[in-house]
């Protein structure tokens, strides 16, 4: 039951980072919602590129 909460916590902290580095960036909303649905890969794809 923990780790389904740890889950569910670490989906949404990925979204919330990928749209903020996403506006950060881009200055769109579209781009923002498609990096907020790839969330962690989109994270992990801007720290590698950084």
């Amino acid at each position: 039951m923990l780790e389904n909460k740890m889950i569910e916590r670490g989906i949404g902290l990925g979204s919330c980072l990928a749209v903020v580095i996403s506006w950060s960036v881009h200055k769109s909303i579209a781009w923002a919602i498609v990096h907020g649905v790839l969330s962690w890969l989109y994270v992990l794809y801007y720290a590698m590129t950084m």
